[in-house]
C-alpha cells in the first residue's frame, strides 16, 4: 500500500483540509483554485510594504520616541533636578514594567474584542499624552506615577502590533518585516538623539530646564501620529477603505491573491475572525505547550545581557566625561549598527528558513565583548569604552526572529495571541532584571554587574541549543506515529477539521520550525 506524499505534513500544506471559517473577514475572498502569477504577489506585498508596513514603523517611531526620551533627559540633569537617585531611577523602571506587565493581557483581550484599528491608536494617544504630563514632575513620586501610566498604556501595544501584521504576511515574510519594526526603534534613538541634543539645549528657555521641552514636544508628536492612525490603519485586509482612503488599498483580484496567498502558507488564521475574543480556556491552552517553554525562557534570559548596557549609554558617556550633546550624539552608532545587523540576521533567517542558529548567532556576538569589558583596565581609554559599548549595543537583535518563530509555531490565531502576549510579558520580566544590574556602588564601570550579564549570556546559548532539541524531539516523535498509520488513516485523519482545530500544533501532521 502506498503511503501518502510527504508534502501533506506541514503547516504550509494542509490548506486543502482547512476551509476559513464562515465568520473570517476575507471568507468571500477566498478561492482554493485561485492562482496568481510571482510578480502578481510580489506587487500585492510591496504595496503592503507601503501602505500597512510603512505605518506600522512610523507608530513604533512614536513608541520609542516616548520610551527613549527619558533616558536622553538623563544627560540634562534629570536626577538632579528631581532630586533622585540612580537607583530610583532603577526603581521608576521597575515599576513601569510591571505596570506594562499588568496591563499586556487585558490589552490583548480588548484588542481581540474591539479591533486593532481601535485599540492600537487609542493607546498611542493616551502614552502621547502621559509623555507630555512627564514635563511637569518635580520629585519621585510624580516620577514614579508618570513611570506607572507610561508603562500601563504601553502594555499590549508590540504583540498587539505583531499579531496585526500577520494577517497581512506569510511566514517566511515576518521575520524581516519584524526586523524593520525594531529597526523603525533604532531610527527613533537617532532621531531622539537628534532632537535631545538640539531640544536640551532649551534648557533656560521660560525658566524650564531642556527635559521639560524634551517631553512636552515629542509627547505631542506622539498624541499626533495617533490620531492620525485612528483615521489611517484598516482594519482587516479586506477592509481597507477609511477617512482617508475612500478607495481601498487592494483592487479586487489583489484581494483574493492577499487572502489566498495567507491562508494557503497558514489556515490557522482563516479559523477565527479578528475581533473574536479569546477566553480563559484558551490562554491556558497556550500556557501548557511545551513547545513554547523554551522561547519563554529565551525572552526571560536572552535579551539580559545588553539591556543594562542600553540603558545606561548616555549616562555612563557623560560620567565618562562627554558633555551632554555629545553624549546623545554619541548613542548614534550603535543605533545604526544595530538596523544594519538586525536586517542581515533577518533576512538570512527568512532565507534560509533557519531559527535557533542565527538567534545563537545574535546572543554569541555579545559575549567577548562582556569579558574585554570586564578585563580592561579602570580608568582613562575612554574612546575604547565607547567602542566596545557601541559594539554590545549594536548587538544583532534577534527578538524579531523569535517573534516569528512563536508565531509560526502555533497554528492557532488565538493562540498566538496568547502566546504573543506571554512572550513579551516575560521578555518585559527580563527587562525589569536587568534594570536592577546597574547599581549605583558598582559605577562607573559596573564589572560586577557586567559579569552577572556574561552569565546570562551563557546561559541563554545553552538554552538556544536545548530549545532546538526539544523542538526535534517533538518532531521525531509525530513523525514516528505518522509512519506507522497506513493511508486511509491519513486521510481520514487530516478530514477530522473538529479535532483539527482543537488540536492546533499537536497535530501529528504538524512540523516545528526550529
Amino acid at each position: 500500500m502506498s503511503k501518502p506524499s510527504d508534502t501533506l505534513v506541514g503547516r504550509e500544506n494542509l490548506a486543502d483540509t482547512l476551509p476559513p471559517h464562515e465568520t473570517y473577514e476575507g471568507r468571500h475572498r477566498f478561492d482554493p483554485y485561485a492562482s496568481w502569477t510571482i510578480a502578481e504577489e510580489r506587487k500585492v506585498v510591496r504595496k503592503t510594504d507601503l501602505y500597512l508596513l510603512t505605518w506600522l514603523c512610523v507608530m513604533f517611531f512614536g513608541l520609542q520616541l516616548d520610551r527613549g526620551n527619558l533616558s536622553n533627559a538623563l544627560a540634562d540633569n534629570l536626577l538632579d533636578d528631581l532630586h533622585i537617585t540612580s537607583d530610583d531611577y532603577n526603581n521608576g523602571s521597575t515599576i513601569q514594567l510591571l505596570c506594562f506587565l499588568t496591563a499586556e493581557f487585558p490589552v490583548q483581550l480588548i484588542t481581540k474584542r474591539f479591533g486593532f484599528r481601535r485599540v492600537l491608536p487609542t493607546l498611542m494617544v493616551c502614552w502621547g499624552l502621559v509623555s507630555c504630563f512627564q514635563a511637569f514632575m518635580t520629585n519621585r513620586t510624580s516620577f514614579y506615577i508618570t513611570r506607572a501610566l507610561i508603562g500601563l498604556f504601553e502594555g499590549g501595544f508590540i504583540p498587539g502590533t505583531i499579531l496585526f501584521a500577520t494577517y497581512f504576511y506569510t511566514s517566511k515574510e515576518l521575520s524581516v518585516r519584524l526586523a524593520a519594526f525594531w529597526s523603525t526603534l533604532n531610527v527613533a534613538r537617532v532621531i531622539s538623539a537628534l532632537l535631545a541634543a538640539g531640544i536640551l539645549e532649551m534648557r533656560g528657555v521660560s525658566g524650564r530646564p531642556g527635559w521639560f521641552w524634551l517631553f512636552i514636544l515629542e509627547g505631542l508628536l506622539t498624541i499626533v501620529l495617533g490620531l492620525i492612525s485612528m483615521v489611517y490603519l484598516p482594519s482587516s485586509p479586506t477592509s481597507t477603505s477609511g477617512p482617508l482612503w475612500r478607495k481601498p488599498w487592494y483592487t479586487e483580484r489583489e484581494e483574493v491573491i492577499m487572502i489566498n496567498r495567507v491562508l494557503r502558507d497558514d489556515p490557522a488564521k482563516g479559523l477565527t475572525a479578528l475581533q473574536e475574543p479569546a477566553k480563559l480556556k484558551d490562554i491556558l491552552e497556550a500556557w501548557k505547550d511545551p513547545s513554547m517553554w523554551g522561547l519563554y525562557f529565551i525572552g526571560l534570559v536572552a535579551y539580559i545581557p545588553a539591556s543594562p548596557v542600553q540603558a545606561y549609554l548616555t549616562l555612563s558617556l557623560k560620567r565618562l566625561g562627554f558633555s551632554t550633546f555629545n553624549s546623545n550624539m554619541l548613542t548614534i552608532p550603535s543605533a545604526a549598527l544595530q538596523i544594519i545587523t538586525m536586517l542581515a540576521l533577518a533576512y538570512s533567517s527568512d532565507y534560509f528558513n533557519e531559527r535557533t542558529f542565527h538567534c545563537f548567532f545574535g546572543e554569541f556576538w555579545i559575549m567577548p565583548i562582556l569579558i574585554a569589558m570586564l578585563t580592561v583596565p579602570d580608568g582613562g581609554n575612554d574612546w575604547g569604552r565607547f567602542s566596545m559599548v557601541t559594539l554590545l549595543v549594536g548587538y544583532p537583535y534577534f527578538h524579531p526572529i523569535v517573534s516569528a518563530w512563536i508565531s509560526e509555531n502555533t497554528f492557532d490565531v488565538k493562540k498566538r495571541a496568547i502566546t504573543a502576549a506571554t512572550y513579551n510579558v516575560i521578555v518585559q520580566v527580563g527587562s525589569l532584571i536587568g534594570t536592577q544590574i546597574y547599581r549605583s556602588y558598582d559605577s562607573p564601570y559596573y564589572k560586577r554587574g557586567n559579569t552577572v550579564c556574561l552569565s546570562i549570556c551563557v546561559l541563554s546559548l545553552v538554552t538556544f541549543l536545548v530549545q532546538r532539541q526539544v523542538l526535534v524531539y517533538l518532531n521525531k516523535k509525530k513523525k514516528e506515529k505518522w509512519a506507522a498509520m497506513s493511508a486511509e488513516e491519513r486521510i481520514e485523519y487530516q478530514n477530522d477539521k473538529v479535532a483539527r482545530e482543537q488540536d492546533g500544533n499537536r497535530r501529528l501532521d504538524f512540523r516545528f520550525v526550529y
